[in-house]
């Protein structure tokens, strides 16, 4: 009897399970939240030079605001005022004749800039003048934060494996709530930018621990379902994202109302059940035995548990050596490992990789910042919608590689398109955002399938830590564009199709038993679970007990 058997007569999918899924999606609401977080509070508003320093006289004085700007400040190409230059001095013959200002000496802002608090009423840039020669430091905010969440990642893979899933939720939902109310009383920009880096540290566990408890719980019928569904929370709070920072447009109540469903979830988390196939996998059955009871008394299937001895459900999990610690050097001391090792790490970089780069290229909606927003959450729902047939059909493998072929094809097919034809552009640009948000969603599932329970979040940690690297990369790759226009979209192309090859390589898990242990990885074939199993699981049970008496 293995555990799959087992959880099938408790009910894998009942109300136990069901409680589950939603009591996390409480935590995870706040990760489209954070993780696009940057777009709000990072963002520059319209702004030109200060310039009540420029002249003290009547005449300036006695000037309407628009007149100021003119004899003050020069135009750029758009009519509008220059965001970081003006003239050494009032330049009054302009009202007259604004035609000539090319050989107008000017200089950069002196006493700081005027904002336009229309849209936004406090964004870093605002609150810490981080525009002009300071822009970059500005744009740095973001790649500070998934450089957090790459550290979180190799972090909490770890911790999840040594310590388990549940405590180490519990340690995330702190560190994110205590580091992202820090940023907020940040009184300058390094120590912003240390506790934003801190937060993606913490926000990192909430990502990748959550998946791996909620799939652990789920009989095999039902993982596809509960691993896509589990992603249609990002779909659903990236939507919802640009209403809150509409309703909330000063950057520092913006980051503490994302990071407020986190007190929810702390009070939550002693409802959260501990995962019973990570604590049989390191000899706490007896633990194991009370969450599976819990778990049968809720599905209402006591009667099972009842003849379930902790004797014999340490028999359901096989481990060489139940003290054995491990660590992410498991993942290249065998064979079979070290290729899944490589071929996932892969992966998940091309997808993160391209699914930034073609955030970045869908342009001309034509819309505001919070409608742009929102339209980027709604095209990910189809793609969460055909997902699920496609993995149930023809399984993880190919549907993994036909999302990234098609990704790549979309970028590419994006080059031949003018750039004057918006609606052709914005149209195969969704698609390829809806591929690659496919490739995402897969990739999660997937990966929690193809690594052993003991190995489980390492594997995933090192995975999310390959992807962040991806994401960091992706801007890097659009600055290309500079040495040449197309230059960027081939090489999301060819990072789309090499990490398409790759995901051919890694092996089918569609109705396929959970590894538990690197021996399960490492053996040759890995057989489906026949209906028979689950029927004669009673059967096989009755065996081990009387076995175990004898």
């Amino acid at each position: 009897m293995k555990f799959d058997n087992v959880l099938a007569e408790v009910n894998g999918f009942g109300r136990f399970q069901i409680r589950t899924i939603l009591l996390l999606v409480i935590p995870r609401m706040t990760l489209p939240f954070h993780f696009l977080l940057n777009n709000f509070i990072a963002a520059i508003p319209p702004h030109h030079c200060n310039i009540s320093s420029l002249d003290d006289g009547e005449i300036f004085k006695n000037l309407s605001l628009e007149e100021k700007l003119i004899v003050s400040i020069p135009v750029q190409d758009d009519g509008s005022p220059n965001s970081c230059q003006m003239f050494a001095k009032p330049q009054y013959h302009l009202l007259l004749n604004s035609t000539n200002i090319t050989d107008l000496p000017t200089v950069p802002c002196q006493r700081g800039w005027v904002y336009d608090n229309t849209t936004f009423k406090s964004t870093l840039a605002t609150e810490w003048d981080l525009v002009c020669d300071s822009k970059s430091v500005n744009r740095a905010t973001a790649t500070i934060f998934f450089m957090g969440v790459m550290a979180g990642a190799a972090v909490f893979g770890y911790l999840s494996d040594r310590f388990g899933r549940r405590r180490t939720l519990l340690v995330s939902y702190i560190a994110t709530t205590l580091f992202a109310f820090a940023s907020v009383f940040s009184n300058n920009f390094p120590m912003f930018a240390a506790m934003r880096f801190l937060t993606g540290l913490g926000i990192s566990g909430i990502s990748i621990v959550s998946i791996v408890l909620c799939v652990e719980w789920v009989d095999i019928k039902h993982r596809t379902s509960v691993g896509v569904l589990m992603s249609m929370d990002w779909s659903l709070f990236t939507a919802i994202l640009p209403g809150v920072a509409y309703l909330v447009n000063d950057w520092r109540y913006l980051t503490a109302a994302v990071t407020a469903p986190l007190f929810v979830a702390m009070i939550c988390w002693r409802l959260l059940p501990e995962s019973a196939r990570w604590l049989i996998s390191n000899g706490k059955v007896d633990s194991a035995h009370f969450y599976l009871s819990n778990c049968a008394k809720v599905n209402h299937r006591e009667e099972f548990m009842a003849d379930l001895r902790p004797e014999v459900l340490s028999k359901v999990i096989l481990v060489e050596d139940e003290n054995r610690k491990y660590s992410y050097l498991d993942l290249v001391r065998t064979p079979r490992m070290r290729k899944l090792a490589l071929f996932t790490g892969i992966v998940w970089f091309g997808v993160a990789c391209t699914y930034y780069g073609i955030s970045l290229n869908v342009t001309g909606f034509g819309v505001n910042i919070y409608l742009t927003q929102f339209i980027y959450g709604v095209i990910e729902f189809p793609a969460k919608a055909f997902i699920i047939f496609f993995l149930n059909k023809i399984g993880r493998r190919l549907t993994q590689v036909g999302a990234l072929f098609l990704t790549g094809l979309c970028i590419f097919c994006n080059m031949f398109i003018p750039q004057d034809k918006w609606t052709a552009r914005t149209t195969v640009g969704a698609l390829g955002k809806m591929f690659a948000e496919a490739a995402f969603t897969t990739v999660f599932l997937y990966t929690t399938e193809l690594y052993p329970t003991v190995m489980r979040q390492n594997g995933l940690g090192y995975s999310s830590f390959m992807a962040r690297i991806g994401v960091s990369i992706s801007p890097v790759m659009m600055m290309l564009e500079e040495v040449w226009l197309h230059l960027p979209s081939i090489l999301f192309s060819l990072v789309a199709l090499i990490a398409g090859l790759s995901a051919f390589f890694l092996p089918e898990t569609r109705n396929v038993r959970l590894p538990e242990t690197i021996e399960d990885v490492e053996q040759t074939r890995r057989r489906s679970v026949p209906t028979s199993d689950e029927k004669s699981a009673p059967q096989e049970l009755f065996s081990l007990q009387t076995k175990e008496l004898q």
